[in-house]
C-alpha cells in the first residue's frame, strides 16, 4: 500500500526522497487503513524508512499488533534535482528533461537521481526477495506512489515507458500473490475505507 497523504501530495509535488509527514489526512487515512485490517493477519509488516510511510505503518501495526521493520530498500525512486517540483514547476525549470519524465523514458537518469528502469529493477529485487523469505505467509508492504508504479509493472510486464492507465491512490490497498514463482494481480487501489485520494504522479 501507499502511505497517507502529506501536503505535497495536496500541492502534486514530487517527493522523492525529501521526508515530507502526513498531513492530518494522511493520519486519518493511516487509521482508518488500520481499522480495516483490524481482522487480516499479516506474518510481517515491512516500511520505507521515510516519515509518510513509517508512521502509516506505524499505525497499521500497532493496531494489529504485528512489529514494523524498516526497508530502506522500498522507499520512494529518487526524482533528484525535480523533488519539491510540481510539474508545472518542471516544465518551465527544466523543459528537455520533463519531457523525457512526462515520455517516462526508461533510462533517463534526473541529475541527483534514479532512472525509471533503475527503480524497477530495485523494486522488483525486493520483492523476489521478500516472496522467498515468506514463502506461504502474507506480508503487508506500506511504501510509495513510484514504488507500487514499479510493482505493478514487475507483476504485469506492463512496459515501463507506458502511459500509467491505473490509479495510486494514497492508502489504498493493492494485494499482489506469487504462487508456485508465478506473480499475480488481485485487487488494486481499494479504496472503501476511504474518502477520496490523490495521485500526483499521474503522467
Amino acid at each position: 500500500m501507499r502511505h497517507g497523504e502529506t501536503d505535497w501530495n495536496v500541492e502534486r509535488r514530487l517527493q522523492g526522497h525529501e521526508d515530507i509527514p502526513l498531513n492530518a489526512t494522511g493520519v486519518l487515512q493511516a487509521r482508518a487503513l488500520a481499522a480495516a485490517l483490524s481482522a487480516a493477519r499479516f506474518d510481517a509488516i515491512y516500511s520505507s524508512d521515510l516519515t509518510r510511510a513509517l508512521h502509516t505503518a506505524e499505525q497499521v501495526g500497532t493496531r494489529l499488533g504485528v512489529p514494523v521493520t524498516v526497508l530502506p530498500a522500498i522507499r520512494e525512486r529518487n526524482f533528484g534535482v525535480f523533488q519539491g517540483l510540481t510539474r508545472h514547476e518542471a516544465e518551465l525549470r527544466f523543459p528537455e528533461m520533463q519531457a523525457k519524465v512526462t515520455s517516462r523514458e526508461p533510462d533517463f537518469i534526473p541529475p541527483e537521481g534514479e532512472s525509471l528502469r533503475q527503480c524497477f529493477e530495485r523494486i522488483a529485487r525486493v520483492l523476489d526477495s521478500l516472496a522467498d523469505s515468506h514463502d506461504g505467509q502474507t506480508i503487508l508492504l506500506i511504501a510509495h506512489g513510484g514504488v507500487l508504479d514499479a510493482a505493478r509493472r514487475f507483476v504485469t510486464g506492463m512496459p515501463l515507458n507506458a502511459p500509467r492507465d491505473f490509479e495510486l491512490g494514497n492508502a489504498a490497498l493493492n494485494w499482489l500473490a506469487r504462487v508456485d514463482g508465478l506473480w499475480a494481480l488481485e485487487n488494486w487501489n481499494d479504496q472503501e475505507h476511504l474518502d477520496g485520494s490523490r495521485d500526483e504522479l499521474q503522467i
